[in-house]
This record gives C-alpha cells, sequence and structure tokens, in this order.
C-alpha cells in the first residue's frame, strides 16, 4: 500500500537565474516525504530563464510555469502575485522558494513534522549563508520571538517558509482585499509573518538550519554579516524606508487602532523616543535590540531623509 505524502505547494520567484536555478530545482525536486509542485514565476530575463523553465515544465510534471504577466521589479512583487495566481487548494502546506539556494533533502519533510508536533501554523529556519570563496556561515534567526518582532523584522528569510493551508488562505484573502496598498511592501517575508502573528497564528522558528544560502552580488536581501550589512542598514532607516515599511505593514495588518501601536505610529519624534523604551519587545536579538534602541533615537534626533 502507498504512503500518502503531505501535498506542497512550491512558490519560486525567478529573474535572470540561469547560473543557479537547475541546481536549485534539482535540490528542491529531490526532497524526500512529500508530494510536491513547484509554480514559477518569471520576471522577464535576459539570460535565457524563461526558456530553460519552461522546457523544465515540459519534461517535468511536478513543475509549472505561471504565464507570463510582466515586469515586477522585485522579488516581493512576483510573490504577491505567486500567491495570487496558485491556487492552493489539493495542498496541503505552501513553500516559499528563491532561485539560487540548495535546500537539505529533508527540508520541506522536516518543516512539515515540527508543524504538526509543535501544533503551529508555520515554520521558518536558520540557514548557512556561502559565498563562491567557500566561506559559509550559520544565520541564526531562531531567538525567542518577543511581542511585537514581526512588526519589525520578518521570521528569517522567506526562502525557509513553510506555511500551512490553515494560514495561506486569510493571508490571501487579506492580500487580494488590499493589493493595490500591498504594493508598497517592500519584503513579502516580513509581510507574511506579521500578518499571520498579528492574526493569532503560532509560528516556530527552527535553530537547525534547513538550506545553504547562496551569496553574491546580485542577492535583493542577502546575509547580515560584517560592518557593511550594518551600514546599509542604518542608510536604509535614515532615508526612511524602514520606518515607512513598519508603518505600512502595520497598517495592511490591522493594528492601527491597538494601543502598543497607536502610541508611535505617526513616527514623529516623541513617540519614536517612546518607542525606543520597547526595544526588548520589538526585536528578538540582543544585538538588534541595541541596534533599534539607538537607530529610534538617532531618527528622533537627526530626523530621516523622507521627513
Amino acid at each position: 500500500m502507498s504512503v500518502k505524502h503531505p501535498k506542497v505547494a512550491v512558490l519560486l520567484a525567478a529573474f535572470n537565474g540561469m547560473q543557479w536555478i537547475e541546481e536549485q530545482l534539482s535540490s528542491i525536486l529531490g526532497q524526500s516525504g512529500v508530494d510536491l509542485t513547484i509554480h514559477i514565476s518569471i520576471d522577464p530575463s535576459i539570460d535565457g530563464t524563461e526558456a530553460w523553465c519552461l522546457a523544465c515544465a515540459a519534461r517535468h510534471p511536478r513543475v509549472s510555469v505561471l504565464p507570463f504577466s510582466g515586469a515586477f521589479g522585485g522579488a516581493s512583487r512576483n510573490f504577491f502575485r505567486l500567491i495570487r495566481d496558485v491556487s492552493f487548494e489539493e495542498y496541503d502546506y505552501v513553500a516559499f522558494a528563491d532561485q539560487d539556494d540548495i535546500w537539505y533533502p529533508d527540508k520541506l519533510e522536516r518543516a512539515i513534522r515540527e508543524i504538526e508536533t509543535r501544533k503551529v501554523d508555520a515554520y521558518s529556519s536558520n540557514v548557512v549563508a556561502f559565498w563562491p570563496d567557500g566561506r559559509r556561515y550559520l544565520l541564526d534567526k531562531a531567538q525567542s520571538q518577543v511581542a511585537w518582532d514581526f512588526l519589525f523584522e520578518a521570521a528569517g528569510p522567506g526562502c525557509t517558509y513553510v506555511l500551512t493551508r490553515k494560514l495561506v488562505s486569510p493571508l490571501k484573502a487579506t492580500m487580494l482585499a488590499n493589493w493595490n496598498e500591498l504594493q508598497r511592501v517592500s519584503l513579502h517575508d516580513w509581510y507574511c509573518y506579521a500578518f499571520a502573528r498579528s492574526q493569532g497564528f503560532r509560528w516556530f522558528i527552527d535553530a537547525r538550519p534547513s538550506m545553504d544560502y547562496r551569496q553574491h552580488e546580485r542577492n535583493q536581501v542577502g546575509a547580515n554579516t560584517g560592518i557593511n550589512p550594518l551600514i546599509r542598514r542604518y542608510k536604509t532607516i535614515h532615508d526612511g524606508w524602514w520606518f515607512s515599511q513598519v508603518r505600512v505593514i502595520a497598517l495592511l495588518v490591522g493594528l492601527e487602532q491597538d494601543l502598543f501601536v497607536r502610541r508611535w505610529l505617526s513616527l514623529g519624534r516623541r513617540q519614536l523616543i517612546r518607542l525606543s523604551f520597547s526595544a526588548w519587545e520589538c526585536r528578538r536579538r540582543v544585538r538588534d535590540k541595541v541596534f533599534f534602541f539607538c537607530i529610534c533615537w538617532a531618527t528622533a534626533v537627526m530626523g530621516s531623509k523622507a521627513r
């Protein structure tokens, strides 16, 4: 008698990915203990990604390429399109995938086991970043969740996310109802985590890494290691981008009337200083809590370019 495996929709956003996508698809198709289909949405590319993916779909019944739908201009809009256009009725779980990583063979099987064992609605995990020169580095995102971290950061790399259909159904409905405003969100993984936590869904962040997270010059969002990423993060905050995203996401998930959120949502000087004293409840990692406190004060005192 054949064993019935969980059915998983893997959503993969692609753009000029010929250098890596074949290795990534091989690692996904080789997943153990699941019945999966890969749904690919391609931002118009100039390196043959579209033709290669179509040829792959013609050979593999478990690979599907969505009809071309113009330029998205970034991975997040591409993922939002995938969530909007793929039907999830036949699936038990939905997973996100980037085009350039390498999944461990039991990535999905372990995620589903943890979801079922812990009775949670979503899963993400640590990853091992790796560089062309052979360097490898564990990116630890598995610190304990705190009351408001979801409004200020994602649950780790979106390419580790596995969501239950119970969560995906209202997520998709809310996205469709707020589609135009959703286009202002720059990071789909941050938004999905914020939606889940704000609506009372339970999320587990696994300390065990589930994949190798490729680092290269074309990463839209890469590993935050060393001083240069810290400088880049400060610039995005000083430019006003980060706090504007916090505000957009808080409004999209319906928390504008929450007492805590109302205290700082206008992001004025007094509001930022007030918010700084909640740093321990706004980020998971100790270093990030300290950085959050400092950046609230710096922005309150010096302002941002957007103000």
